[in-house]
C-alpha cells in the first residue's frame, strides 16, 4: 500500500510523512519543489500542485491512502479544486483519505463527504507549538517577547501530534466517518509560554505586553491587510472555547498522551538561544 501525502514539506505535513515512515508504510511525499525536498530516507518524493488537479495524475499512481490538505499552496484561502482532486483520486484507486481542516467547510471538505472515500476530518486548534517559531528573532537578539493579550488562554497543539493521528487514521481501520478535534495536553497562557523557554534557554525573557491598538499597528508595518488584523485581534481578545478545552483525542487514536510545550520547546531550543 502507497501513501500519498500532499502538502508534505508543510508544517504537519512533514510529521505525516515521518509518522508513516515510522510505522514501515511506503510513502510517497508531494510537494511543488521536488529538488528542495529533505525527507527520509526511502520516501519517494513527487511533484504535484493541488491548484492544478491534472497534475497529481502521476502523484496518484498506485496510491491507496491520502493525506490531503484544504489550502492552496500560498495559504490564500481554502482550495477550490476539491471536486477534481476527489474525482482523480477515486478513479485511481484511492480508498482511504485523512483531510487536515482548513476552518471552513469548503470545497474539498464538501467533496470528499460526498465521495465513497473512508475519510477521517482532523480538526487542530488553530494555535500550533510551532508558531512560537515567530518569537524566536526577538528572544535570541533582544531577550524580550512583546505581545497583546498575555491573559489570552489556548491549548496549542504539537504538529507532531497531528501527523500521528494523521498516520493512524490512515493505517489502521475503525476511523471512516469521524471528525477529530484535536489539541495539546494543557492550556498555556502567553506568559507561560514563555518561562517554559526561559528555562529551556537558561536566561529570563522579559514579556511586554502590547496594547491592541499597538498589536494592529505592528501587524500593519508587516503588511497585514485590516480585514486580517480584524481576524486575528478579535480571535485573540475573545478566543472561543474550543481554543483552550482540552480533549483527549490525540490519546485515544493513537494510544500515547499528546506532546507537551515543553517537549517541543526541548526540540527546538536551537531557534531561541
Amino acid at each position: 500500500m502507497t501513501i500519498l501525502v500532499t502538502g508534505a514539506a508543510g508544517n504537519v505535513g512533514r510529521h505525516v510523512v515521518d509518522q508513516l515512515v515510522q510505522a514501515g508504510q511506503r510513502v510517497r511525499a508531494m510537494t511543488r519543489n521536488p529538488a528542495n525536498a529533505n525527507f527520509p530516507e526511502g520516501v519517494e518524493v513527487v511533484y504535484g500542485d493541488l491548484t492544478v488537479p491534472e497534475s497529481l495524475v502521476p502523484a496518484l499512481n498506485g496510491v491507496t491512502g491520502m493525506h490531503l490538505i484544504t489550502f492552496s499552496s500560498e495559504g490564500y484561502g481554502p482550495l477550490q479544486t476539491g471536486p477534481e482532486i476527489i474525482e482523480l483520486a477515486m478513479k485511481a484507486g484511492v480508498r482511504r483519505v485523512t483531510v487536515l481542516w482548513s476552518g471552513v467547510n469548503g470545497p474539498v471538505e464538501q467533496a470528499v463527504e460526498a465521495s465513497s472515500l473512508e475519510w477521517t476530518f482532523l480538526q487542530p486548534t488553530p494555535e500550533f507549538m510551532s508558531n512560537a517559531l515567530m518569537w524566536a528573532e526577538s528572544i535570541r537578539t533582544e531577550g524580550v517577547l512583546s505581545e497583546p493579550f498575555g491573559d489570552s488562554l489556548d491549548a496549542m497543539i504539537h504538529p507532531a501530534d497531528i501527523g500521528s493521528v494523521a498516520a493512524s487514521a490512515l493505517i489502521n481501520s475503525g476511523h471512516a466517518g469521524k471528525i477529530y478535534t484535536l489539541t495539546g495536553p494543557e492550556v498555556l497562557t502567553i506568559p507561560e509560554k514563555v518561562r517554559t523557554i526561559s528555562v529551556a534557554i537558561g536566561r529570563d525573557i522579559h514579556f511586554v505586553e502590547l496594547t491592541e491598538e499597538q498589536a494592529r499597528e505592528r501587524m500593519r508595518k508587516r503588511g497585514a491587510q485590516e480585514d486580517v488584523i480584524d481576524f486575528v485581534i478579535g480571535w485573540h481578545a475573545n478566543p472561543p472555547k474550543s481554543a483552550y478545552t482540552v480533549v483527549p483525542t490525540v490519546e485515544q487514536v493513537t494510544g500515547r498522551q499528546a506532546r507537551t510545550f515543553a517537549q517541543w520547546v526541548s526540540e527546538n531550543v536551537h531557534h531561541f538561544e
